[in-house]
């Protein structure tokens, strides 16, 4: 091969133009201003899952003050918004930094294959659906999320395919889709589910929500006495700085609780809600999950508009298994029958790691989901890539960030050092003695079906899953990285400045 022929096009690909890389691009500019980098995306626009989800109602699962970046603390009134305003936060943030002139859109990566000989990657790539071709960079950064933009979650409802109404999949919502005065069926319990009830309300005519079991949902007010408070006496800066403390100690506080205390977490969120029900209404069956709280992600609703929506009178909540779906029909196992105009499948997103991207290692095919993650960022085997992966316990923005820093660093440990090549390893004797866990340790049931596209994790640092924001920032910033189980780093010639 001819020397120029080795030549990487750039030191650093970014894969995602959500959060996730957006965020990584910011802490390169800041850690590593030497190194070359640009930003891929399939998409025509910044925002990532901002960009793809358009259903009604569409917002943040998480407060805006820890989901927004560090760099660029989130200065709205409210701490819910819409997911249409998060996006242009996002298109914003970019656009002060000069990272929106790094973006490639609609470059879809195919194909990631590593080269042990140049060390270097090589890029698979669709341009505008139509043109194939090829980058090459030293470095690979996945900010791709875990979740599959082309296909949604395959429901498995009896005789769906028989209903002659509309049927919806709100990760691909219809932009002609006319629901005023209509009667809607809305199928699931998550986070899209308890969005889509109070927004639809508005002008159906009645939205029932059908759940299989009931999930945790907490009335969240959007503008807190704290924070007006705090803006009022302190510097703009200082305030957000405090603000952004507050919501994360607040995240920390409740997920312990939730774990230590899981009877008494369960209490009180029963407790609260029993509150805000219409007069009259009992908890059970519909409001009593069989889980304790954070065995799945808890569900927010801004200013209690999900129970705003039930007391009016528009919308409804019912819990049983669906035995068949006719023509015009919802039949249910306790002989009760739902009458829908339109159906919604609002059942959990399905589960893709890196984007569905295929990954090869000298030629050799590379599965993800067969090997150990360190730190949660790099895969053992697998070098010269970071994937980032937040938190589902917390604002997924903060778990990105300790991964930006533990990348940055990494570049800058193999520009000190000189080194091509850096990537986790370990002997077969010491992959014995690992005991396996959850990737994500969520009960859910689209993390149960689609679990094992994730790496493995074990019970043994470092190979544990995520825990928390300041352990996992500290460990980024500052941890070791050859120990036992550490990082083998191996090639001293190329310096990846050059």
């Amino acid at each position: 091969m001819a020397a120029h022929e080795k030549m990487p096009d750039f030191d650093v690909i970014i894969i995602g133009a959500g959060i996730s890389g957006i965020n990584f691009a910011y802490r390169m500019q800041e850690r590593n201003p030497e190194l070359t980098y640009c930003i891929l995306d399939g998409r025509h626009e910044i925002g990532g899952t901002w960009s793809l989800f358009q259903y009604p109602g569409i917002r943040s699962d998480s407060d805006l003050y820890t989901f927004s970046f560090a760099w660029r603390p989130w200065t709205g009134k409210d701490c819910i918004v819409h997911g249409s305003i998060i996006r242009q936060y996002l298109e914003d943030s970019a656009a002060q930094e000069g990272i929106d002139k790094k973006i490639r859109f609609r470059h879809k990566v195919n194909k990631l294959s590593w080269s042990s000989s140049p060390s270097m990657w090589d890029c698979d790539i669709t341009v505008n659906d139509t043109e194939k071709m090829s980058l090459r960079s030293r470095f690979i950064f996945l900010g791709t999320g875990y979740y599959d933009y082309e296909e949604p979650l395959p429901a498995d409802i009896p005789g769906i395919h028989k209903f002659q109404g509309k049927v919806v999949h709100p990760q691909f919502w219809p932009d002609d889709l006319d629901y005023a005065d209509k009667r809607v069926v809305v199928i699931g319990s998550g986070a899209t589910a308890i969005t889509l009830l109070p927004s639809l309300a508005t002008s159906a005519a009645h939205v029932t929500m059908l759940q299989r079991s009931p999930t945790y949902i907490a009335s969240l007010p959007t503008r807190g006495v704290f924070e007006a408070i705090v803006l009022k006496i302190l510097p703009s800066s200082m305030a957000n700085r405090v603000i952004r403390l507050k919501w994360m100690l607040f995240s920390l506080f409740m997920v312990s609780m939730c774990h230590r205390f899981p009877r008494l977490a369960k209490s009180f969120f029963l407790r609260e809600t029993a509150k805000i029900l219409p007069p009259g209404m009992s908890l059970e069956p519909d409001f009593v999950p069989s889980y304790n709280p954070w065995d799945q992600r808890l569900c927010l609703c801004p200013n209690g508009d999900f129970y705003a929506a039930i007391r009016s009178g528009k919308a409804s909540i019912h819990t049983g298994i669906i035995e068949t779906i006719t023509a015009s029909s919802i039949t249910l196992a306790s002989g009760k029958e739902l009458h829908p105009d339109i159906i919604m499948t609002a059942t959990g997103l399905k589960l893709r790691l890196a984007g569905g991207i295929a990954i090869t290692v000298d030629g050799e095919p590379y599965n993800l989901s067969d090997n150990f993650t360190w730190r949660t960022a790099m895969v053992e085997g697998l070098p010269n890539l970071v994937l980032s992966i937040g938190y589902t316990n917390a604002s997924w923005t903060l778990g990105t960030d300790s991964t930006a820093h533990l990348a940055c660093r990494l570049l800058n440990r193999m520009r000190k050092r000189g080194l091509s090549v850096i990537m986790p390893r370990m002997t077969a004797e010491e992959r014995k003695e690992l005991e396996e866990r959850p990737f994500l340790a969520l009960s859910a049931t689209y993390v149960k079906e689609g679990g094992n596209v994730f790496p493995k994790t074990a019970s043994t640092a470092p190979w544990q899953p995520r825990s928390y924001y300041w352990r996992d920032l500290a460990i980024a910033r500052w941890g070791r990285y050859q120990e036992r189980h550490g990082v083998v780093e191996i090639g001293l010639v190329t310096d990846l400045s050059r």
